[in-house]
This record gives C-alpha cells, structure tokens and sequence, in this order.
C-alpha cells in the first residue's frame, strides 16, 4: 500500500484515477476545489471513507503558489503525488489566468511544496497531454510521434485563440516540471502521462451533461443530432480511454521503471466518421445521428497515409498497458451519459 495525494479528484481522468487507486488497495487524499465537490466524491465512496482509506483536501485556486502547502501534508505522510489537477476547456476570456497561470503555476507550485514539506514523497506523476508534444504550426504528415517531441509553441502563439492556448499551458507546465527536476534536484522522481483525444464512460458525479469533459463533447453532440447534415472535421486523429490513462498514471506510480520518463499514452486513430459509425450500430434509438452519406469527419484524402505516425511503444513495455478498442469506449461513454439524461 501507498500512501497518494491525488490532485483535482473530481476530474474526467482522475475520477477513474482515483477509483483504479482504491481497488489497487492504496491509501488516497484527494484535493478539491470546494466542500461540495468532496461531499459528492465521499457517498460515492463511503465504505473507503469510513476505513480511513480515502480522505479529502480543500484546494480552491492551483493558480495560487502556495496552494498545495497545506495539502502534502500527512500522518501518515505521503509516498507519492499523481497531479491531474489542470484546467482542459476553451471557455476562455484571458488565456494568461484562465489557462496558463493555473497550469504552469499549479504544477510548479505542488513540486515545490512536495519538495518542502514532504520529504517522505518518492514518485510525482504528471498528466500532461500529446497538446505538449504535437507541433501544430507545420505540416507533419509521415512524421512518426514519439516521447522525444516537443511542442515549439511560443508564448505569443499561445495567445492567439484558446486552443493554442490550451496547447501552450500543457507545453509550458511540462516542461517546467522537467527544469524543476534538473534545477532543485528533489528527492522525489516525475513521470508525464501524455495522452492524445481521451474518451470513455464518465464515473465523476456529473449534476449534468453541460459539464461533461471537452473530449467527449463530440459524442454527446452527436447523439444529440448537431452533427446531422455535416460532421465537423476531426481535428487530432489520436485517441485513447480514460481507463486506459488512469492505467498508466498508477502504473507509472508503481513501477519503478516508470521513472523520469514521458509516457505518450493512447489507442491508435479514430475519425468522427467512424465514431457516428459506432453510435449508429449500437445507439439506432437517436434518429438524428448522421448517416452513412453525410459529409464530413472523415480521414485527410490518402487516409492515414496522408497523416502523421505514434509509436506508443513504451507505455506498452513499461507501464504494461492493453489498450482498448474504439468500439468499446464510444458504447460505454454513451451508456454512462444515459445514466446522466441523455
């Protein structure tokens, strides 16, 4: 058993994060942003409340330097830190606050307070993103992807619109985790779990679909019918499933090869296409789906050939994951957001 802070708890990833923890027999304190959310997460898990396995923390603004200092620290004290905790949306007025501040400084400001406060912490894993390995602003096709590539994003391209600015808070909160490593020489090793498009059943208490994470959006709109007379282009071509991510942030917890490594975590290529596929053989109950014949979200003309590669190689190897099939993670997304009124 491990002793685990997990950061952001009531998060799409760190939901299922924290229920794979629990189920490994690991002792957990999860940060939240209020009383209410830990409320939900605590009936949700009330056998492993009352055991003392699981606990809560009130963390209400990540952006704040010192907004973990209180947080990693533990009787029993803490062995190791999974950091999920980092805004993904583009409901943005200032990138700066809305994106970047609570990114950099929320992952900056935890390993700091690790390195301060709790000396007993010997492994950090980080979510990051494949945001912070794509190069978004030159034509990459034949390229192959790996743990080795880095975002070139500037800061005044992060400006531009909030998906670049997404991109950059990923790049940049990355990569001031690795300087953080290489500067303060901490006690404790990082791992960086970089997964693409991450969709899959939701296990958070959502009140309502309004909530739902960015990735699944695409499919929730399409059983809604807005992708009826067109499909909107796929944008990254890249997937994985959020069960398959909480995998790999818990084995990179637990394997001691997983140390000082980048794990680029995902499944293979997807198409909108093929997911309103999906949903038309499983889900024929909305009658708005897109046809066989609607256009659009199809694969660039040449298919995957006219696309960048991965290799995801090493998540394989060291963090022994098993991906899942597109098929299974689109029905289960659905059946799970029918739980929550669509």
């Amino acid at each position: 058993m491990t002793r685990v802070l997990l950061t952001g708890g009531s998060g799409f990833i760190a939901a299922h994060t924290l229920a794979l923890l629990l189920k490994h027999g690991h002792s957990v304190v999860t940060t939240v942003r209020t009383q209410e959310k830990a409320d939900k997460i605590k009936a949700a898990y009330q056998d492993y409340v009352e055991k003392g396995q699981l606990g809560f923390a009130i963390v209400p603004d990540i952006a704040q330097p010192d907004a973990f200092d209180k947080a990693v620290v533990s009787d029993p004290p803490f062995e190791a830190v999974l950091h999920t905790a980092s805004p993904f949306h583009f409901n943005v007025t200032d990138v700066q606050k809305d994106l970047l501040d609570p990114a950099v400084i929320g992952t900056t400001g935890i390993l700091r307070s690790i390195k301060k406060s709790a000396p007993t912490v010997k492994r950090v894993v980080i979510t990051s993103s494949f945001a912070a390995i794509v190069n978004g602003t030159k034509d990459m096709t034949g390229h192959k992807y790996t743990e080795a590539d880095w975002n070139p994003i500037s800061r005044d391209e992060a400006e531009e619109n909030p998906m670049m600015g997404y991109r950059a808070s990923k790049t940049f909160a990355e990569r001031a985790a690795w300087e953080f490593l290489e500067k303060e020489k901490p006690n404790f090793t990082i791992a960086t779990i970089n997964p693409p498009m991450v969709f899959g059943p939701i296990v958070h208490n959502l009140d309502s679909l309004e909530n739902l994470n960015t990735s699944n959006q695409r499919i929730m709109w399409a059983c809604q019918g807005k992708f009826k007379d067109e499909i909107p282009p796929t944008g990254i071509y890249l997937w994985v499933d959020v069960r398959d991510v909480a995998e790999a942030h818990v084995a990179a917890m637990e394997k001691d090869d997983a140390a000082n490594k980048r794990f680029f975590t995902l499944a293979g290529f997807f198409s909108n296409k093929e997911i309103a596929a999906i949903l038309r053989k499983h889900f024929p109950q909305y009658k708005e789906l897109p046809s066989e014949s609607t256009p659009g979200g199809d694969y660039p003309e040449g298919g995957l050939k006219a696309l960048y590669g991965f290799d995801n190689t090493r998540s394989i190897e060291v963090l022994g994951l098993k991906y899942k099939s597109l098929e299974e993670s689109i029905v289960d997304a659905v059946k799970s957001f029918q739980d929550v009124g669509l």
